[in-house]
């Protein structure tokens, strides 16, 4: 397994002198980040954790997506953020989007916790009656208001269809190793735990247990992403600008943010890579954004999306890139001949799905480039457990050598505690009385 950067099509963007002169900055956040130097060196778990994950805890994971396996119908799983997009990225892209469509001998997984809806939360209760559940709530805190009122309904749910003891065993927490609220409870109850690790912060967290029992759950071989990870792990070793197309990838990002891009747009020609694009949006949109600084991460689906924002790509103002995902997918489905060529396609029967696609994306990538919008092309082998793994650690790396080379912390998140604040004083939450009132008074006076 292996990403290629493909710079083709960057256009006339990037001279070679400005991209070897970022070199010494390159070389710089990479040394802050292997030596831990760097701001936020108390979240630097993730980089070896595909070699240095805990083989007992590996295992407990495997017993209990077993256990789920054979005793549920519909796996809940209940979080928001890092705790929910990466597992469901991975079964998205590696199983389908279809999931719980396909014919398996697997439980349907649904996710919840991640709004406030309740008009979804009332449509996923109602697909649990008359089923069997098991819940995975995923939370270091076990107080972050939208898991936290999904637990408690579920809980509720299960307490009343199996009993407090029968909802012990189809109760899984993956929480704080030693404190916290839902580390207390589970205690209390007697739920089975797994640990969100201290030095890993919850966008990085997909290849610890955060995100590796609901995939096993879904019948994914975790040893395959495990090895995915440590595949590039080891490629991505030393910082060589010529070589390493991770270090490439965070440089040329960095330097077309010098030049005024403001935007990156996340590219993927199948709608399997859907939850990753938004698992990526996350990563990149939460480390990078602060200070006044970073490029803002949208994501589009080719072809799908040219039908809709293709025109303000090709035409709209020129402060925004593309990185592109590329795999060829490997159902070579073949465009039957018609006699009577209704449709006027007989000039390509005979051909495969994945050939047309293939088209389709390289003569974007020339009509994008052509109209002033650079193209990072990131080419990599199909849709599998391992190359999963592979990505995912390429995009961590670059994301924190990208965040370093911007100075800005790539493992806090100050900013997101503002509109928290605000609601759980606008909800009464007790220790926000002042608050509280100074708040409505605002509104009153709009």
């Amino acid at each position: 397994m292996s990403i290629k950067l493909n710079n083709t099509f960057m256009g006339e963007s990037i001279t070679k002198e400005a991209f070897e002169s970022m070199a010494p900055v390159l070389s710089g956040a990479y040394e802050k980040l292997m030596k831990g130097t760097g701001k936020g060196s108390d979240y630097l778990g993730w980089l070896t954790l595909p070699d240095t994950y805990d083989r007992d805890e590996f295992a407990e994971i495997k017993k209990a997506a077993q256990y789920i396996q054979n005793h549920c119908d519909i796996f809940i799983v209940i979080g928001i953020g890092g705790s929910y997009l990466g597992a469901r990225a991975a079964i998205e892209f590696i199983k389908s989007p279809n999931y719980n469509q396909l014919k398996k001998n697997t439980p349907d997984i649904y996710f919840s916790g991640n709004d406030l809806s309740s008009s979804s939360l009332q449509e996923l209760l109602s697909l649990c009656e008359g089923k069997d559940v098991c819940v995975n709530v995923i939370s270091k805190s076990g107080t972050t208001t939208e898991p936290a009122i999904s637990f408690r309904i579920f809980r509720n749910l299960l307490e009343s269809k199996y009993g407090e003891e029968g909802a012990k065993e189809r109760i899984f927490v993956t929480t704080d190793k030693a404190k916290g609220k839902l580390k207390e409870l589970a205690d209390q109850k007697g739920y089975k735990t797994f640990v969100v690790p201290d030095d890993i912060g919850g966008r990085y967290s997909v290849l610890s247990a955060v995100g590796l029992l609901p995939i096993a759950a879904a019948g994914i071989d975790i040893d395959a992403i495990m090895a995915g990870a440590s595949e590039a792990r080891k490629q991505y070793a030393s910082c060589d600008l010529r070589q390493n197309d991770c270090c490439r990838y965070a440089v040329l990002r960095n330097l077309l943010y010098r030049q005024g891009k403001e935007i990156e747009i996340l590219v993927s020609y199948d709608s399997a890579a859907q939850k990753l694009s938004e698992w990526w949006k996350q990563l990149f949109g939460e480390s990078e954004g602060k200070e006044g600084k970073g490029l803002f991460p949208v994501s589009v689906t080719f072809s799908t999306d040219l039908h809709s924002l293709g025109q303000m790509i090709q035409q709209g103002k020129r402060n925004l890139f593309e990185t592109v995902l590329f795999f060829k997918d490997k159902q070579e489905i073949v465009i039957p001949f018609d006699e009577q060529d209704p449709d006027g396609l007989n000039f390509i029967a005979g051909q495969t799905m994945d050939y047309v696609n293939e088209k389709a994306f390289t003569a974007t990538a020339m009509a994008h480039a052509d109209g002033g919008v650079p193209n990072i092309i990131l080419e990599f082998d199909g849709r599998s457990a391992h190359s999963f793994g592979f990505i995912v650690y390429f995009f961590e790396l670059a994301c924190a050598l990208s965040a370093y080379m911007l100075e800005v912390n790539p493992f806090d998140q100050p900013g997101v505690e503002a509109y928290k604040d605000n609601m759980y004083a606008l909800l009464g939450k007790p220790g926000y009385e002042d608050k509280k009132q100074a708040l409505e008074a605002r509104m009153q006076n709009r």
